[in-house]
């Protein structure tokens, strides 16, 4: 028994240095061995002692089947759930998983045949029962780190009062931007078009169409994205308008950046919202803020003012 075991543990060992076999349950596989192992090998022990046949052993043991079951309830609910892992290939030894039930959210280090070790990303250790993999539900992130872009979904809420129609001298100013420029020249052209053919009054601003700041500011936005190389092309990519809220009118970005390593994710996402929170004010809009504490304050002076003028 001590031999045939310890080749089983050199067969795990060759087999974890083999590609193919890196993400595969193979101390699941060594746990279940080793119980028939130890089953068979008692089995044979008993009966050499006692002299009984190894098949009257059985067939006696049979009648203890149920206190087994009982006994080893945890083993089989394991075995059972760590076949079905592997056979439906849901979760591999690397696989970056969240399951907030059980606190954990970090990368899969070992599967065996009654626990699921988790590294979480403070370097903690989660220990989840194996077979609970199959009653509970968890997020698997492999299909994101496989495909070649991560999701970038972040809105931006401009305040509702900041929206309004632009005159063409702060058309013209912001036609200097190179990458809104030719959106410009064909907004223009198509307005222009449509204001001609249906004779709009242009007198009134609200006849007619006219080019919005926001509508601007979406474009410049789409048109950034679009060239920077930091979003993955092959996916989807938009600038979309929301359902406005006591919070304003959210403008949410929504991308895949082309690098899905989380630090390098993180900086290409800081970076696209730094740029465009940096340039909002070239389009006269403003970002939504709940007032703060510097806010009251320089409210309250200004009334306290107001009153002894």
């Amino acid at each position: 028994m001590l031999i045939v075991h310890s080749a089983l543990k050199t067969l795990r060992d060759i087999l974890k240095t083999r590609k193919s076999f890196a993400d595969k349950p193979l101390e699941s596989y060594l746990q279940v061995s080793q119980i028939v192992l130890i089953c068979i090998g008692g089995t044979i022990t008993f009966s050499i002692l006692t002299g009984i046949s190894p098949l009257s052993f059985l067939v006696s043991l049979g009648a203890a089947s149920a206190i087994l079951m009982l006994v080893f309830k945890d083993t089989i609910l394991g075995f059972v759930a760590s076949i079905s892992v592997s056979a439906n290939d849901s979760i591999r030894v690397g696989d970056w998983i969240e399951m907030p039930k059980h606190n954990a959210d970090g990368t899969v280090i070992e599967i065996n045949l009654n626990n699921v070790k988790v590294q979480n990303f403070d370097k903690t250790i989660t220990t989840i029962p194996t077979h609970t993999l199959l009653i509970d539900s968890f997020k698997n992130y492999r299909g994101m780190q496989t495909s070649g872009g991560r999701r970038i979904k972040r809105a931006i809420n401009i305040k509702i009062s900041t929206i309004r129609f632009m005159t063409e001298e702060e058309i013209q100013d912001l036609e200097r931007i190179q990458i809104l420029k030719p959106f410009i020249e064909q907004r223009r052209l198509e307005i222009s078009e449509y204001n001609n053919r249906s004779q709009a009054d242009q007198s009134m601003p609200v006849n007619g169409r006219k080019m919005t700041n926001i509508g601007l500011f979406r474009a410049y936005a789409t048109a950034y994205i679009r060239q920077n190389p930091n979003i993955n092309k092959d996916m989807i990519s938009m600038v979309r308008q929301m359902d406005p809220t006591e919070h304003g009118v959210p403008l949410e970005i929504y991308v895949f950046s082309n690098d899905t390593r989380f630090e390098i994710y993180e900086g290409i996402r800081s970076d696209l919202f730094d740029h465009l929170f940096a340039v909002i004010t070239y389009f006269k809009l403003e970002v939504f803020e709940s007032p703060a504490s510097d806010d009251l304050r320089n409210l309250s002076i200004k009334i306290d003012q107001t009153h002894l003028q």
